[in-house]
């Protein structure tokens, strides 16, 4: 069940993963400047999107299940076990798992991990009868791990969990659940605010200070249950830094030693002065998500597909100084994932024109839509110059573009709303950085069974025959299986034109000459247990 790494996103170009070199002596503190506006919540179910799991999920807390984020740096991460050391489907059962949990592992706060905790973490999200239930964030796991139906504990080493369909990938989901420890929720009266201030998990890092606003503070966790994973790190900080220039300006002063996304045009001064800027890539789409409902004009295929023959990708990745990769679908063509499709979404402005005026549009009736865009955000990229340049590609074959541009977490919320719902604001489409990290993505994105805000599918796209496939794939655990019909429901992704499909991000990331022995792999996700600064 772990081993698909060859079934994901292809490794780019045949090029060597970039590693810094290591510092024998180790330890040190790191502090990393994040794109984030705030800092992401601290309590186990992070905010802002898979960059405050990126530094506040993954280094506090494990998940049920891991990622592997030390091996095969060419291919995308694969899962490892984490706090479940092992799973299965049940045999009679196949909406049944069973899953054997990890003994000998300590939260932060000293208290014992186990099957009631396992429990009582799933209850935080599932049942909203219980105490602990988490009605503000327990959405942010419950919209990507909706097809868990039941839980319960069948003894000390067992949790079994029942799907509502057959569901072959549920390991894979299971990394979104973190796991918490009850007897500090309890310490900390009960609340999950207060539990925020002074959290505890079983991760590399303890959280030691939260200060709201400015920066989290973590500490080795020298008791690790994973010896080899224990940090060579002292210390590390994280940083809250909307603004390219903000965090740009901090690295070159000795502020940080890490930034997430330099803007494109700093690089080359930056490799000038000594930092090391790394570009790798990993399983990120960065489309307009559509509105297909009836009040919308990209409810027409025509409009769909026109929008993605006017935009010049090429040119938008010159713009961005070659940190990106033009995207023709959720996954790269040459991939397995891929399909083949008959679209092939190259920059074709008479081709878009010809469409929009099959569709009813012209000189005389312009197509006029809002699209919502962020400021900043997780694997945002550079969304206020990149929908610039788009904007005067729209323009030129005649389609008014504007733009609604919101905070982060305001995006966050719409995309998991219906797409009339007031959190949507009544756009026609959301620039929003995707994922493609495991091979239930496209359903939750795709079928009709994902309107959201049961799941991810905001625009409300709807295609029989690609929500049947869907589901024949992740009801087969044969891969080979699974991957032909994968294959053939994204043909028909990218032929529908069921979102625009702008580039693939390379994931740029600037560091300081002193921060030694950190390895990018392709995933949103890093491991920091490796790297030291000295």
């Amino acid at each position: 069940m772990i081993s698909r790494r060859s079934l994901m996103l292809a490794a780019a170009a045949g090029a060597a993963a970039p590693v810094l070199p290591a510092e024998a002596a180790g330890g040190g503190t790191l502090r990393i400047a994040m794109t984030a506006a705030d800092i992401p919540t601290t309590h186990g179910i992070p905010n802002n999107g898979f960059e405050g799991y990126r530094f506040l999920g993954y280094q506090p807390y494990d998940a049920l299940v891991n990622w592997d984020l030390r091996n095969d740096p060419d291919k995308p991460a694969n899962i490892k076990p984490g706090l479940f050391t092992a799973w299965e489907p049940d045999k009679s059962n196949p909406l049944r798992w069973l899953f054997t949990v990890r003994e000998g592992v300590k939260f932060h706060d000293g208290s014992a991990f186990s099957a009631d905790a396992v429990i009582w973490n799933l209850r935080r999200v599932y049942d909203d009868k219980s105490p602990q239930y988490d009605a503000t964030s327990a959405p942010i796991v419950r919209a990507s791990v909706s097809m868990v139906d039941s839980f319960e504990k069948v003894d000390d080493k067992t949790i079994a969990m029942t799907t509502k369909y057959p569901f072959s990938f549920l390991p894979w989901l299971l990394t979104r659940v973190l796991m918490v420890s009850p007897a500090q929720w309890e310490a900390t009266g009960k609340n999950w605010a207060e539990f925020a201030k002074k959290p505890s998990g079983t991760g590399p890092f303890k959280i030691v200070r939260v200060v709201a606003g400015q920066y989290v503070e973590m500490a080795r966790n020298a008791d690790y249950w994973d010896k080899d994973r224990i940090p060579k790190l002292e210390k590390l900080f994280v940083h809250p830094m909307a603004e390219a220039t903000t965090r740009i300006a901090a690295l070159r002063s000795g502020q940080v030693d890490w930034i997430e996304v330099p803007a494109p045009d700093s690089i080359p001064s930056l490799k000038q002065a000594g930092f090391n800027v790394l570009l790798w890539p990993y399983p990120h789409t960065y489309p307009y998500v559509l509105n297909c409902t009836d009040d919308s004009p990209f409810k027409d295929v025509r409009v769909r597909q026109a929008i993605n023959y006017a935009l010049d990708r090429e040119g938008l990745i010159k713009l961005i100084n070659g940190i990106a990769k033009p995207a023709s679908g959720l996954y790269p063509p040459g991939t397995p994932f891929f399909g083949e499709p008959k679209q092939k979404y190259t920059y074709d402005p008479a081709k878009a024109k010809a469409l929009l005026k099959e569709a009813g549009y012209g000189p005389d009736k312009p197509l006029k839509a809002k699209i919502m865009i962020s400021t900043s955000g997780s694997g945002q990229m550079l969304p206020i110059p990149m929908n610039e340049y788009m904007q005067q590609n729209f323009k030129a074959v005649g389609m008014d573009i504007d733009f609604d541009v919101v905070e982060w977490g305001t995006m966050l919320v719409a995309i998991r709303s219906d797409p009339k719902a007031p959190q949507s604001h009544g756009v026609q489409g959301i620039n929003i950085s995707l994922s493609s990290v495991d091979p239930s993505t496209m359903f939750r994105y795709y079928a009709i069974d994902s309107f959201s805000p049961t799941n991810y599918n905001w625009g409300h796209w709807a295609n029989a025959e690609a929500t049947a496939l869907l589901k024949q794939a992740q009801a087969s655990f044969d891969p080979a299986e699974q991957t032909k019909l994968l294959a053939r429901a994204h043909s028909i992704v990218v032929d529908e034109a069921a979102w625009l499909f702008i580039v693939h991000d390379l994931n740029p990331r600037a560091l300081s000459k002193k921060v030694h022995g950190f390895q990018p792999v392709q995933s949103w996700f890093v491991d920091l247990t490796t790297v030291s600064v000295g």
